[in-house]
């Protein structure tokens, strides 16, 4: 861990290393990272109390507090995420196609590591085990550039990993930490082509904007999170508000919770009252048009439409039909998660296949994207770019491939 030339140094000299590491040793790795997590809870949530005290002299919002903060349950998720990934199928050396061509030759198209990848990220301290865990059973070496805010608790939890994951066989350098967290370290690392192979961002609007237009490296964009619930004219209206409350406030600084609300004109006048409601028992500061106004919402700027809060706001919008709603969620969408709350079969799988997102939802909460709860034991990020990944990217999506071919003399 150090400065950000030599870390990424020693991730590329480890890299062979990691591409030689068996399915067994990677995962007995990730079991003694977890333990490592386990055995030194209460060194973790000390360093963590220490940036969570600085925020607050800060004076930073609830909502990225709550993303900062770590306790015992939080880091138990967080060893259980090593482990789970454990128990996943190695992606590493899957044969994803094959065929044997009329001269003999049998090309086979083979999941292989990208080698060394960056993460870019801010005050979310479990990525750094996320992302330390996905990249390992890849077998990727990987440099990780926390935010300033979380630099106690990153480095805690690297550090654990590190030591826990050499003395169980990882390659030396495989996993290292940028502990200088000036501007001038983010602008070094983005343009070390020669030592990483891509670079994935993971956070509020501006990091994800900076990388990608600073970057000389290959970016694969993880996405601002403006979600969006459309309430339909046949939705059941006490689902719709289960919904909405689950999907705004069970954890408002995450990027798949919904900053935004879309109403049916024709069940606003009954649905609107109970959701503001509820929204506002959770403490939700509600912004919409003028019939939302009629039921005490504050009036909404036409920035609002365009606004991942990251906070216990939401914007609300009464649109004619499904057909508006679509247009709405194109225009001020950021292609992450969309919502449609209906019993109309046809109105759903219109919204399914005309709404441009990277997960696209009937009559669930957006908060389900994510990599655990798709099954992928964690995730790195949820891409809303198109090329090479889309939606929570796990393991399959930290590989590239490459063609072999097996011939027997053949020539052109």
């Amino acid at each position: 861990m150090g400065k950000v030339i030599q870390v990424a140094e020693a991730a590329k000299a480890a890299k062979s290393a990691m591409n030689r590491l068996n399915t067994i040793e990677k995962n007995r790795i990730l079991e003694a990272m977890a333990a490592g997590l386990l055995s030194h809870t209460e060194e973790i949530m000390k360093q963590n109390a220490l940036d969570v005290d600085a925020a607050r002299e800060k004076g930073r919002t609830p909502a990225l507090i709550d993303r900062l903060a770590l306790d015992k349950k939080r880091i138990q998720a967080m060893a259980q995420g090593l482990r789970d990934v454990a128990e996943l199928p190695d992606p590493i050396g899957e044969i994803i196609h094959a065929t044997k061509r009329p001269n003999g030759l049998l090309i086979a198209k083979q999941r292989v590591p990208m080698g060394v990848i960056g993460i870019i990220y801010e005050a979310r301290p479990n990525v750094t085990a996320d992302a330390v865990g996905l990249c390992l059973k890849t077998s990727n070496a990987v440099v990780l550039k926390g935010g300033s805010e979380a630099i106690h608790s990153n480095t805690a939890i690297a550090d654990i990993l590190i030591r826990a994951g050499e003395a169980a066989g990882m390659p030396k350098g495989a996993v290292g930490l940028i502990t200088d967290t000036s501007r001038e370290a983010v602008a070094e690392m983005m343009k070390l082509n020669d030592l990483i192979d891509v670079l994935i961002p993971r956070g509020g609007g501006g990091l994800i904007r900076s990388v990608v237009q600073n970057a000389t490296i290959p970016v694969i964009q993880t996405g601002v999170g403006n979600c969006h619930i459309y309430v339909d004219k046949t939705a059941d209206l006490d689902m719709a508000v289960s919904i909405t409350v689950n999907a705004k406030t069970s954890r408002p600084a995450v990027c798949n919770a919904a900053e935004s609300l879309l109403v049916h004109r024709e069940v606003a006048a009954e649905f609107l009252p109970k959701v503001f409601r509820a929204l506002k028992d959770k403490g939700v500061e509600i912004r919409g048009d003028e019939m939302c106004r009629k039921y005490g919402a504050a009036a909404a700027a036409p920035e609002d439409y365009d606004t991942e809060y990251l906070d216990y706001i939401i914007s609300v919008k009464v649109v004619d039909d499904v057909d508006a709603a679509i247009e709405h969620i194109n225009l001020h969408g950021t292609g992450h998660s969309e919502a449609i709350v209906t019993n109309d079969y046809r109105n759903a799988e219109r919204f399914k296949a005309d709404v441009d997102a990277a997960a696209v939802y009937v009559n669930a909460s957006t908060r389900f994207t994510d990599g655990f709860e798709f099954g992928y034991g964690a995730e790195i990020g949820i891409s809303t770019q198109k090329l090479h990944a889309r939606g929570p990217m796990g393991l399959a999506e930290l590989t590239t491939t490459k063609y072999v071919i097996d011939g027997d003399g053949q020539i052109r």
